[in-house]
């Protein structure tokens, strides 16, 4: 049986997960009685943690959220995972957060014990972030995340100021439903009030105009792969040169050779489909069509065509 300090921390750190917990449950995990569990309930309660009670069927005990809540309690994993996690953020791509991150990260490692320490410090060291395409990537506020994360949950319209790839500016209606980490980048996928379509926004670009609402009906979501989608919308938006491939293979074999931020597969046949695909250079056009491991037929653009024949005279003269 756990001593009584030993036992308190551990009773408020199962308490500090977001659920519910029956005080039969509560006491299989420490290893003593229901009598025991209610009085170091008192006791958490006597020492200013907000621990709230429900009856029923349903009911347990729960760590309410308070002014003067004392410190979090975290195990080892939850220690390391948090401390990574805040090291990431000190390069990330939300504005204002690098500074507070970096004085929460050094106050964490300060209170480490030894063994986490050096965890910590071995992934630090370890781990290098790559900029994708050299590129840092835009910065984003984290109010305007706040607001989009808000209006997402409480079903909002949002007007807000946009400007696209272009430069030129618009003011939009949407219906806002989800947030999209992609790399550096933040996108809001909506449905556009005005265009009557799924649209994807860059947070970087939106300038949220007050106030919001009415509330909305929600819809289906044009994909269960929110994430998969929008990263199949911001590729296409961002191509230069798209292609139409016929290409001499199941659909299925297809779909599962390519990103799906590559492009998408069209089913003709058993034997044959379509891929829509694109990018900014033909020579990343002539990377994916050479992953596809099957025949194809592909009739344009001509640029596309001259680079692939400059790779077909170059292969066959390196295995002449």
């Amino acid at each position: 049986m756990l001593e009584t300090s030993a036992r308190l921390l551990r009773l408020l750190s199962l308490l500090q997960t977001s659920r519910d917990w029956t005080g039969a449950e509560l006491a299989e995990r420490l290893g003593v009685s229901g009598r025991t569990v209610r009085t170091d309930v008192e006791r958490l309660r006597s020492l200013g943690y907000p621990v709230m009670a429900t009856r029923g069927a349903t009911g347990g005990y729960r760590l309410g959220a308070g002014a003067a809540l004392p410190p979090l309690l975290l195990d080892d994993e939850e220690a390391v995972a948090v401390t990574v996690g805040l090291g990431t953020a000190t390069n990330g791509a939300i504005a204002g957060i690098e500074e507070a991150s970096l004085r929460a990260l050094t106050k964490l490692e300060q209170v480490l014990p030894s063994r986490l320490r050096r965890r910590v410090n071995t992934l630090q060291a370890y781990m290098v972030p790559v900029s994708r395409d050299g590129d840092a990537g835009p910065s984003v506020d984290p109010s305007i995340l706040t607001t989009l994360t808000a209006v997402c949950r409480d079903r909002e319209r949002l007007r807000f100021d946009y400007h696209d790839h272009a430069g030129a500016a618009t003011v939009r209606t949407v219906e806002p439903y989800r947030l999209v980490n992609w790399g550096r980048r933040w996108y809001l996928l909506a449905w556009d009030v005005e265009r009557g379509d799924w649209r994807t926004f860059r947070v970087d670009r939106i300038r949220p105009r007050t106030p919001t609402g009415p509330r909305f009906t929600p819809r289906d979501l044009p994909d269960g792969d929110v994430a998969a989608y929008v990263s199949r919308r911001v590729s296409a938006a961002a191509w230069r040169y798209r292609v139409k491939v016929t290409v001499h293979a199941p659909a299925d074999v297809v779909a599962d050779r390519i990103n799906p931020a590559v492009g998408t597969v069209e089913r003709v046949d058993e034997r044959t489909c379509v891929l829509h695909t694109g990018a900014d250079t033909v020579e990343t056009l002539g990377v994916y069509l050479g992953l596809l491991g099957a025949d194809f037929d592909v009739t344009g653009p001509p640029e596309l065509l001259a680079h692939l024949r400059r790779l077909a005279d170059r292969y066959t003269r390196a295995t002449a």
